[in-house]
């Protein structure tokens, strides 16, 4: 019964209030901030909790009115009100009742590269990175460009920005994977439709607690900056790169001036990514985890066609097709795509969990 799996969450928050009220808390600011914060993530299902306990008691109290001669009537015309309100309550806890994914609130790094398709695919790379830019500018978050590598006909081979804001991982961590888009290109005599494909990492970001890189874990070459970028890129060594030595992971920035902002970046990018590959090992591992997953993260697993001349997005993982790809890819839309595999994925979550 999901009284009876609710009570625990009541009672522990009965607890930290407890807890948080004793005279000596103070005393102790570190044991204050992680009651505090547990505190914060029971609220809301606490709140729905006593609610729906509420509503199933107004339902067995309106039931046995039912043939009450004086309340009766205003029992039987409550009771279909309280019982869709007790069946809303339900699905609203049971999503909230879904373990949490301990990166859902950072921000995140996103690296778009191009793949197959030459020219063309650096230029859908470029139309992401605006698809992406113009969603994040919807929700009110920041962006930022941390490094790009310029195609030879336009848009970029490689494109690294990062996003800051409420959520962000939890929004768009289901957009790892490569990406297809089939249209006729600029240069194309012929009118003839042409594949190209892409590849998106989505890694959220993370602080020296989660991961620690040693100083002799790192081999750092600095170097000229090539491209484009203003009169001193290309006279200083301002660009660097950064080698993991126990992974092999290599980060390259060169988009700043100062050498040490280049390693700042790269040093951010690069935790980000060992940190995604051990969370990606995890996943490997624990086959039960994965298949709480909408995909597996991995990027050369084909998610999602952009069709051009039919208008078209298909999402292959939950089947989502819809004819609105000029919406998404010129305003940023992309919430078309988003709640549909978010619903997809906690109803996932709720079937494994027994909910």
């Amino acid at each position: 019964m999901l009284k009876d799996k609710l009570l625990p969450f009541i009672e522990r928050y009965d607890e930290l209030n407890r807890l948080l009220s004793a005279p000596d808390i103070s005393d102790d600011i570190k044991r204050m901030t992680e009651l505090s914060k547990e505190q914060s993530s029971l609220s809301q299902i606490v709140e729905k909790a006593q609610r729906y306990i509420s509503t199933a008691g107004a339902i067995d109290d309106n039931k046995e009115l039912l043939f009450d001669a004086e309340l009766g009537e205003l029992a039987k015309e409550e009771l279909p009100l309280l019982e869709e309100e007790l069946s809303t309550l339900e699905e609203e806890i049971k999503v909230l009742m879904i373990p949490k994914d301990k990166n859902d609130d950072k921000d995140i790094f996103i690296e778009l590269r191009a793949g197959a398709g030459g020219d063309e695919s650096a230029l859908f790379v470029a139309d992401v990175f605006k698809m992406y830019i113009r969603y994040a500018e919807q929700v009110g978050w920041k962006s930022e460009i941390v490094s790009t590598s310029d195609g030879t006909a336009g848009g970029y081979k490689e494109m690294i920005f990062q996003l800051k804001g409420s959520g962000i991982y939890s929004k768009l961590k289901y957009e790892s994977g490569t990406h297809r888009v089939q249209r006729v290109p600029d240069t194309e005599t012929q009118g003839r439709v042409h594949t190209s494909a892409i590849t998106v990492a989505v890694i959220p970001e993370v602080d020296d607690v989660e991961v620690d890189i040693k100083p002799n874990e790192i081999k750092m070459d600095v170097y000229r900056s090539s491209g484009c970028g203003g009169q001193s890129v290309n006279t200083t060594d301002s660009a660097v790169r950064l080698t993991h030595i126990p992974t092999g992971i290599v980060v390259a920035i060169q988009d700043e001036k100062s050498q040490h902002k280049n390693r700042e970046k790269a040093m951010k990018v690069l935790k980000a990514r060992v940190y995604e590959q051990a969370m990606q090992a995890q996943l490997d591992e624990a086959s039960a985890d994965r298949k709480l997953q909408v995909g597996t993260g991995d990027r050369s697993e084909k998610i999602r066609t952009y069709n051009y001349p039919q208008n078209r997005l298909t999402d292959h993982r939950i089947g989502l097709t819809i004819y609105a790809l000029d919406d998404v890819m010129e305003n940023g839309n992309l919430k078309l795509i988003i709640d549909p595999l978010i619903a997809h994925a906690q109803a996932e979550a709720i079937t494994a969990a027994g909910l």
